[in-house]
């Protein structure tokens, strides 16, 4: 594990995999309220397919910094820039899940796609995640409020719905409680503050300047962000192509395991 220090001084944990003069090389950022150790089974696919893997905690998440504010999409996105300037990366796969894609829509917007050859949007909370009029798929603001509300009286209530409804197939109850595990890890600032930038935030003008080749991985029983949100960033974005999973929830990356890291793998290399 690295830290990093982002442009505000906040400490940034960074985790590096594979030989570093690398040339095919992917960056992953996680989704809310997870920490980098949601792709550990995504992690020997990777590896074995000759891949350099780096990944981060968010601020707030896993072991980075929890800071007074800085809990939006821009801020989330300089963080990534610094990662990515500091390791010296200059070509590279960008993969966001959930909040981490809409966290990615933001960079490829922000910091003009910097580096990134290839983009994967995972079960995106994109073009937002709450219902706007241009995305009548997403949550309502009430519903989202009561989640916050939820949250800042009992978050390990508001994570064990979320992981209620996170998966369309039955997992383990081990599983389950590791992934618990991991939400509780965020901080509560980080975690709740977090939350009102996604009830708050919108990247759907964002999407339309995207120029690199998209992969669009989405659960079609997705009950977080519906598929009718890939629809979306597939129509928005040039080129893209979407991968659905008919019988996958939210976490698409582990309800239909082998054949989410197969799609990626080949998407990645171009065999698909």
């Amino acid at each position: 594990m690295l830290m990093i220090k982002s442009n505000d001084g906040a400490k940034i944990a960074v985790y590096d995999l594979g030989p570093k003069n690398c040339s095919k090389i992917i960056v992953l950022v996680h989704g809310w309220p997870l920490s980098h150790k949601m792709f550990e089974y995504q992690l020997p696919a990777l590896l074995h397919a000759g891949y350099r893997v780096v990944s981060l905690d968010l601020r707030g998440f896993g072991n980075s910094d929890e800071t007074a504010g800085g809990y939006c999409y821009d801020r989330f996105a300089d963080d990534l820039f610094t990662v990515i300037r500091t390791l010296g990366l200059r070509r590279f796969v960008l993969l966001g899940f959930s909040m981490g894609g809409a966290i990615a829509v933001r960079y490829m917007a922000r910091h003009r796609g910097y580096g990134v050859t290839k983009l994967c949007l995972v079960d995106a909370a994109a073009p937002s995640y709450c219902k706007t009029p241009d995305n009548p798929y997403g949550n309502s603001v009430d519903d989202t409020n009561k989640l916050i509300q939820l949250g800042c009286q009992d978050r390990p209530a508001l994570n064990e719905y979320f992981g209620s409804i996170f998966f369309a197939q039955e997992h383990s109850k081990p599983f389950l409680n590791w992934l618990q595990g991991v939400n509780n890890s965020a901080s509560g600032l980080g975690e709740m503050q977090s939350l009102i930038a996604l009830r708050d935030e919108d990247v759907y003008d964002d999407l339309r300047t995207i120029r690199v080749p998209t992969g669009i991985f989405h659960g079609k029983q997705d009950m977080i962000c519906p598929f009718g949100m890939a629809e979306i960033m597939h129509a928005q974005i040039r080129g893209s192509r979407l991968f659905p999973f008919d019988k996958a929830g939210h976490g698409a990356f582990y309800d239909d395991l082998e054949q989410f890291n197969c799609t990626l793998v080949g998407f990645l290399e171009n065999r698909k």
